[in-house]
């Protein structure tokens, strides 16, 4: 069985989707991975069977067609079978982008 993949593997691979703003940690910051020394906020995995992961999204495309590349991305790549539940915490459009402004 492979290694499992740190949060921070986690947190780089789910920036590194071009309509993933950035990371959110939730509400109330739940969706945090709590380390000796630094946090990544975004990313959480509870237990062997879930890991949640926090974003903010550009709307370049279908919200649902996100969340399916990165859950698919994470799943095939790092995670296998552990089910991967991604909360859309909030979206921005290119009126929200700073040059808009």
């Amino acid at each position: 069985m492979p290694e499992q993949p740190s949060a921070s593997e986690l947190s780089d691979r789910v920036l590194a989707h071009p309509s993933v703003v950035r990371l959110h940690g939730g509400a109330f910051g739940e969706i945090t991975s709590l380390f000796p020394g630094y946090r990544v906020v975004g990313v959480r995995w509870p237990d062997d069977e879930t890991v949640e992961i926090g974003v903010v999204l550009r709307l370049d495309q279908p919200v649902r067609t996100t969340v399916a590349e990165l859950r698919d991305a994470l799943t095939e790549e790092l995670v296998g079978d552990i089910r991967v539940d991604v909360q859309v915490s909030d979206v921005e459009t290119a009126d929200d982008s700073p040059e808009s402004a």
